[in-house]
């Protein structure tokens, strides 16, 4: 498979794929696979698809992703930047209230961090940025909604979804109301 970088065609395929998408994931959260087969195949694509992509040329999830603040994200970003902790949440943050907790978000996207597609502030930037597109991570399919949901965001993340679904020759045809394998 040819990796996809161009943003706009990554879009357009998402909008396109949204149902089989979903329909994937959902297929993938009722497979029998155990969650470190389906970890190990993840982090093998995941690691096949980096090699091939260089986040600092892109940028897109500064773009269009919150990132959430955890209390050391805060001190090293404002030690990075030659703030106070106090300014660096009154000029950079918010408090967003999903209804189940209270977390401070950087309050504007694009990130005011961004010049063209690279952080200026790369060194000290937030573990949520360090750790995206989360894929290198364990219990793949428990975060399958955030996967799906960054499948047009991120080229990473479009790539894997894609090389899972060829690995699964998805999508498998229809019989009696579920797929057939």
């Amino acid at each position: 498979m040819k990796i996809q970088t161009d943003l706009e065609i990554i879009k357009e395929l998402a909008e396109k794929r949204e149902r089989e998408n979903l329909e994937f994931r959902a297929f993938l959260k009722e497979s029998y696979m155990e969650t470190e087969e389906m970890d190990e195949i993840v982090h093998n694509l995941y690691e096949q698809v980096i090699n091939e992509i260089d986040c600092k040329k892109c940028g897109n999830c500064c773009r269009e992703i919150s990132t959430v603040m955890a209390e050391s994200d805060i001190e090293r970003m404002a030690k990075g930047l030659g703030l106070t902790d106090s300014e660096f949440i009154s000029q950079y943050l918010e408090e967003d209230d999903d209804g189940f907790s209270k977390e401070l978000v950087i309050k504007s996207l694009p990130r005011p961090f961004l010049k063209g597609n690279i952080c200026t502030c790369y060194e000290h930037r937030p573990e949520d940025c360090r750790s995206f597109p989360h894929l290198h991570k364990d219990e793949f399919v428990f975060r399958l909604l955030g996967v799906v949901e960054n499948y047009e965001i991120c080229p990473i993340v479009f790539n894997v979804y894609e090389l899972l679904k060829k690995r699964f020759s998805w999508p498998k045809k229809r019989k009696r109301g579920w797929y057939s394998s």
